[in-house]
């Protein structure tokens, strides 16, 4: 079952195409989209589609920072009921893990980490590409773009993060990086991420509206899912927080969502999958882009996969893929010569 995210993402897609000199039409339908989505942002889409389309999007027009084109106008509002209740928040650090909470609603690709530390905060934010390996380049700029442009809402829109990281390489134009950003955005990273001070998620929101929260949640409950609905993008965001770990099994993913094994297992049994086959396929997808698209030594994609010893990564990669690591980086960075 492919992962699905709301149609709108895909807000401000349609302007930021035809200014590149794109048909937005025909690049939906080639990426198996309707352009009636552009309409509908209720509807959820399949987020490799989304990702297909995005990646395209920047390649034909030469436009290395699409995604992030279409960030620059985005309001909370575009969230849907979600926007609504984190708006009116008191903190951001009320609006964030709230956030967190309801993220299945908004895209089901996606985990959400808040990791608060001595005197800064690191918003950590993890992407699947969905059912087939797709560069995430695009994705996840456009995700920290939304998030930068959702705190200003909040906080205030001079509010500045103290850096903003991406796992990709830079692009030959940063102008818009630093328009979103900053200056200080940096490329090559462990994560993608945004950092801030401490201090800013307990800064007020004064426009907070208690009646507007609880109308917000009521509205929220009327079409949030069951849980048995969520379970698969749950586990499958589980395992991407503990798989560099190397602790992440079954009953590890179980503890995190407050359930005993076998409720995962039956779950997953009833949506048609295994715990062992949905952590090989996630495995399998971030292989093939630590490998194929990021610089990072083989030694530490196996410790990022979870793997004790790159023995038993070289071993497992080679069963899934029927090459070595070293021969797939290899290929790929001869094609891009």
């Amino acid at each position: 079952m492919a992962s699905l995210v709301r149609a709108a993402c895909l807000t401000n897609y349609d302007q930021v195409a035809r200014a590149c000199g794109l048909n937005s039409t025909r690049m939906l339908f080639d990426a198996g989209l309707s352009p009636n989505v552009l309409n509908e942002p209720d509807v959820m889409i399949p987020v490799d589609k989304v990702g297909r389309l995005l990646q395209a999007s920047a390649a034909e027009s030469g436009n290395e920072s699409f995604a992030l084109c279409m960030a620059r106008s985005r309001l909370l509002s575009n969230m849907g009921p979600v926007g609504l209740l984190i708006r009116d928040q008191e903190t951001l650090r009320d609006s964030l893990q709230l956030l967190v909470r309801y993220l299945d609603l908004l895209n089901g690709a996606m985990t959400l980490e808040v990791d608060e530390q001595v005197d800064t905060v690191v918003i950590h934010e993890l992407l699947l590409a969905g059912r087939a390996h797709e560069p995430t380049r695009q994705r996840v700029e456009l995700a920290l773009g939304v998030m930068v442009r959702a705190i200003r809402q909040l906080i205030g829109r001079d509010w500045q993060p103290r850096r903003v990281c991406f796992e990709h390489a830079p692009p030959k134009d940063l102008s818009i990086h630093h328009q979103l950003f900053g200056l200080r955005v940096e490329f090559n990273q462990e994560i993608n991420c945004i950092v801030c001070a401490k201090s800013d998620l307990d800064t007020r929101n004064e426009f907070a509206d208690p009646a507007m929260v609880r109308y917000a949640q009521k509205l929220l409950e009327s079409v949030a899912p069951n849980n048995d609905a969520t379970v698969l993008d749950d586990v499958r965001r589980t395992i991407l927080l503990l798989l560099p770990s190397g602790r992440c099994s079954i009953e590890k993913v179980s503890e995190h969502l407050g359930v005993v094994p076998r409720t995962v297992q039956r779950r997953l049994t009833e949506k048609g999958h295994s715990f062992s086959s949905l952590m090989n396929d996630i495995r399998k997808e971030l292989a093939a882009r630590y490998v194929f698209e990021s610089s990072r030594s083989l030694t530490e994609v196996a410790e990022l996969l979870g793997f004790t010893a790159p023995s038993s990564f070289s071993r497992w990669y080679q069963g899934q893929f029927g090459c070595s690591a070293k021969d797939s980086r290899n290929k790929a960075h001869s094609g891009h010569e």
